[in-house]
């Protein structure tokens, strides 16, 4: 008998027969001798309606009061899914996060995972039950209920994994596993049987919305083999483990980026500790920055750009405005309409000229290239958001071929 944990998105349970379409997966998954903890997301569009609401009433509503508003989505979901177990003829009980264990830091809306404390899951599986817990969702040490972001509910499913120590974790989607770009939006894409952690790690960074990044983190520093794969379909999907020479390709994958705004600060005294105190200042408040350019001194002065999520560019430029006169500094600018497309691949180390393939095909769409970060196994470049989608085809079509019809 294995421990399965398996997860499903919002689109998996958007209505009733989807619903009833998830309960049939996870009760033949038992039906064959396993233990299963299931952890759902919020149905469909739940969180992004329940967020207009909270706007209705009040649009600068503080992050607790928000947690305790989207925390109701995941729950429903949960729910939900039990009634359609039960009606099935199958033991279930579902469990809020907090029920479940979970402990988080104080971060709303972005809270870490500090702990899982399984005993009740445990309990309740000797029971022989099945147990539907609620994803993206925890409580803090005061006691309060927290969220742990978009894409939380991967990360839920994973740390119960880990708490665990389950056979299998697997994640369900609305597409059949990962693909070399989102074949939603691009022609001749591939599925890819196996990917490693450091790729998927990236992709998923990077805007790939198969998996969430902080979920392939934990699954990579666990050790937690991840299947992905989909809830409409019975075929198997793509397995993240630990690299290997598995593919052979020179890159794994092409992702888009769209939540990203550019910053940048103008006139920065050319003198040690600067950036130092500025990026800490972000730090400070949870603020992550991605790609980071800081231009060659002149004048006594240098310019640093970076990006940050658009969702943080208010906050960024509210802490930096103030702080720039006081460094010394010019001005700070922004610019919320671009994006970030990148290429993702454990060959891009061993193998020259692929970053000149990547900007040649840019070349010839005539999209211009703003930024450029680079590592061992990934390129990305910030470019207009107007050109996000077309950037994302000529490059896929530059490394995979042209469509046979378009060849």
């Amino acid at each position: 008998m294995s421990l399965i944990v398996q997860k499903f998105g919002g689109s998996s349970v958007a209505n009733a027969e989807r619903v009833f379409h998830v309960a049939d997966i996870v009760t033949k998954t038992y039906a064959k001798g396993n233990s299963v903890v299931v952890v759902v997301s919020a149905q469909g569009d739940t969180t992004d309606d329940l967020i207009a609401k909270a706007k209705e009433i009040n649009a600068e509503a503080s992050r607790r009061e928000m947690d305790m508003l989207l925390s109701a989505g995941e729950q429903i979901s949960a729910a939900l899914l039990a009634m359609a177990i039960e009606k099935l003829g199958f033991p279930v009980v579902s469990l809020l996060g907090w029920q479940a264990g979970f402990q988080t830091s104080s971060a709303y809306s972005k809270a870490r995972i500090r702990r899982v404390e399984p005993s009740r899951i445990r309990k309740e599986l000797d029971k022989k039950n099945i147990v539907v817990v609620t994803g993206f969702q925890g409580v803090n040490r005061y006691g309060d209920m927290t969220t742990l972001g978009r894409g939380g509910s991967d990360t839920s499913a994973v740390a119960i994994a880990v708490a665990m120590h389950a056979d299998l974790c697997q994640i369900y989607t609305d597409v059949e596993g990962v693909y070399t770009a989102d074949p939603r939006k691009v022609k001749n894409t591939r599925k890819l049987d196996v990917i490693s952690y450091d790729e998927m790690l990236e992709l998923a960074s990077l805007g790939a919305q198969v998996l969430n990044n902080r979920s392939v983190e934990l699954a990579k520093k666990y050790g937690v083999e991840l299947e992905v794969l989909s809830s409409m379909s019975r075929r198997p999907g793509t397995i993240v483990k630990e690299a290997s020479k598995m593919e052979g390709m020179l890159i794994s994958g092409v992702a888009k980026d769209e939540d990203v705004a550019r910053v940048s600060i103008i006139g920065v005294p050319d003198r040690p500790g600067l950036a130092f105190k500025i990026f800490s200042k972000l730090s400070a408040k949870n603020i992550n920055v991605d790609i980071i350019l800081q231009s060659v001194g002149r004048n006594g002065t240098k310019d640093i750009s970076f990006t940050v999520s658009r969702d943080n560019m208010k906050e960024t430029i509210g802490l930096l405005n103030p702080y720039v006169e006081l460094i010394g500094a010019t001005k700070v600018l922004y610019d919320e309409n671009v994006a970030k497309v990148s290429i993702v691949g454990a060959g891009i180390e061993s193998h020259p000229g692929t970053a000149a393939r990547m900007f040649e095909a840019l070349y010839e769409s005539n999209i211009n290239i703003q930024m450029i970060s680079t590592s061992e196994i990934k390129i990305s470049v910030l470019i207009n958001r107007a050109d996000a989608d077309r950037a994302v085809e000529v490059i896929h079509n530059k490394f995979f071929g042209q469509p046979a019809e378009e060849a």
